[in-house]
């Protein structure tokens, strides 16, 4: 039960203690011995892309069916609200947020890294060949297109479903009610939030962290500073000091007003690239490669390599991926489920799995595409440093070397790499305080720092202890039962929707004035329709 203190703060006992406890034990655990943690963690992953691979792909690929059928099904009518309600947000705002809290940051990690690597090393073909051109971008496409938002959609759909139509707690738990009735608000919600909260804070502080070391690759590579541990952990300090800001701003002030600032910062360096670089190759690469993706969608989403043809790279991509969506799923759901109030499902479906597909496709149809021709022309120099130290943090950069005003598009991409850490962390430590608030979706904003400063920490430790990896691995291994919780929350949505369709809800919408704290922030004075439980 969520409590209220005389310090204003609101928080629930049985998550906030938990959560704790388990975040400072493994921070403690992997300090103290982080090349056996690393080792134990890795071995814990591997294990499970041998032997779960197979659940991973046909899983993934099944949410990403149910999302699209939910979308155009009788259903995408139905609003995540009351039925009169509007949008909280506006659309340009609601779609900068959607990139900022899901992947931004990922377009401009890899978006020359993964196409090179692949391309020099595909899973089938010959490298450098041109069909190794195609694979390298067809599974780049794969790995950051319709799949990964699929999963974030069953979560943000159930969440936003549940707490804003149904009245009840913004937090993971409430997605069970179908299943678990009443005793989502016992021990079983703990233990699902508490699940959740951790794996958001590792989830985001790893983020930090490989953050903080890629803007200090650009400080060091545009301003010719030798950086290092201690660089990289004032990073992060000025990062979180940020968020820190922008949590008191509030979310439409903070959040929001980043996001659309980095929409508009990303997007006048994709303009600059696109118009300086290729221009009519790049539109030519494009539109080649969403038909390749789009032609063979169903069996690359399928493709487990069962004769090894590959070797490691399908646990080493593929499934890294897959791993690492599912656990970053509970934390981008939750924001994306906060942000979406209003709209109906057929327009949450269009606008989370196409908007930022296209636009990720294009991203890496300019830089990946661009940086394989660099390659075949010549440019050795882009795989030199890639396969050199800390290679993924520098090789963009090396990349803008190619192209004219080198220095100032290198300080544009490490301010947007900046502005996207500060929105991850800032929505970061709004998810984990509605978890541990109860499922209060706008919890005290001390609490809110609280968990924005402990991010940081988190983060920091990590690199001065050299954890990061066997976090990083402990991320993508808690990708196996989120899987099986994304499963019971599609369940749970379907079997509430139909009972919705046949009249047993109704309009029996309550209103928040009958809420009291009997189960917590959010939950009702009287049970929620039995028909759902």
């Amino acid at each position: 039960m969520a409590t209220k203190n005389r310090f204003g703060l609101r928080i629930e006992p049985a998550v906030f203690i938990p959560s704790a406890i388990i975040i400072i034990g493994i921070v403690i655990l992997i300090s103290a011995a982080p090349d056996m943690a690393g080792a134990v963690l890795a071995a814990m992953q591997d294990w499970i892309t041998a032997n779960a691979g197979w659940f991973y792909v046909l899983t993934v690929t099944g949410f990403l069916g149910f999302v699209v059928w939910l979308g155009f099904s009788r259903y995408g009518s139905v609003k995540l609200g009351r039925d009169d309600e509007e949008p909280e947000f506006s659309t340009a705002g609601w779609f900068a947020m959607l990139f900022s809290a899901g992947m931004g940051i990922g377009l401009l990690y890899n978006g020359v890294g993964e196409p090179l690597t692949h391309f020099t090393g595909p899973p089938l073909a010959d490298p450098r060949t041109p069909e190794a051109a195609d694979e390298a971008m067809l599974f780049t496409f794969y790995h950051w297109g319709l799949h990964p938002w699929a999963i974030y959609s069953i979560v943000g759909l159930s969440i936003a479903y549940f707490g804003y139509r149904r009245d009840m707690p913004i937090s993971l738990r409430s997605g069970f009610y179908p299943i678990f009735g009443e005793r989502i608000y016992g021990p079983v919600g703990h233990v699902i939030d508490t699940f959740a909260v951790v794996g958001t804070m590792f989830g985001v502080a790893a983020s930090l962290a490989l953050g903080a070391k890629q803007i200090g690759a650009g400080v060091e590579r545009v301003f010719g500073i030798e950086t290092g541990l201690t660089v990289q952990i004032c990073v992060i300090a000025v990062v979180t000091a940020t968020a820190t800001v922008s949590v008191v701003s509030g979310l439409s002030r903070g959040i929001q007003q980043l996001s659309k600032a980095n929409l508009i910062l990303s997007g006048l360096l994709l303009v600059f690239l696109f118009v300086t670089g290729a221009t009519v190759f790049m539109l030519n690469s494009f539109v080649q490669n969403m038909g390749y993706y789009l032609e063979i969608l169903a069996r690359t989403s399928f493709w487990t390599d069962p004769e090894n043809r590959a070797g490691d790279w399908m646990a080493s991509w593929t499934l890294g991926y897959w791993g690492w969506w599912l656990a970053w799923a509970p934390f981008v759901g939750i924001f994306v489920a906060r942000v979406s109030r209003g709209r109906t499902i057929r327009q949450f479906v269009l606008a989370v799995l196409i908007v930022p597909t296209v636009v990720s496709f294009f991203w890496f149809s300019i830089a990946g595409n661009t940086a394989i021709r660099l390659l075949q022309g010549g440019a050795e120099s882009l795989v030199e440093v890639l396969n050199g130290p800390n290679g993924l943090d520098i090789v963009f950069y090396e990349y803008l070397s190619y192209y004219p005003l080198t220095s100032i598009t290198s300080l544009v991409v490490m301010l947007a790499v900046f502005i996207f850490f500060v929105t991850s962390s800032d929505s970061g430590s709004l998810v984990i305080d509605m978890l541990t608030a109860g499922g209060d979706d706008d919890p005290p904003t001390v609490q809110r720092i609280f968990w924005a400063v402990t991010e940081g920490f988190v983060a920091a430790a990590l690199l001065l202890a050299g954890g990061l990896e066997a976090v990083r691995s402990a991320v993508a291994a808690a990708g196996l039962p989120v899987a099986v919780l994304l499963v019971g929350l599609a369940y749970g949505l379907i079997r509430a929707l139909g009972q919705e369709r046949h009249g047993i809800f109704a309009d029996r919408m309550r209103d928040a004035e009958e809420y009291t704290d009997a189960h917590g922030t959010g939950a009702p004075t009287t049970k929620p329709d039995p028909a759902i439980g």
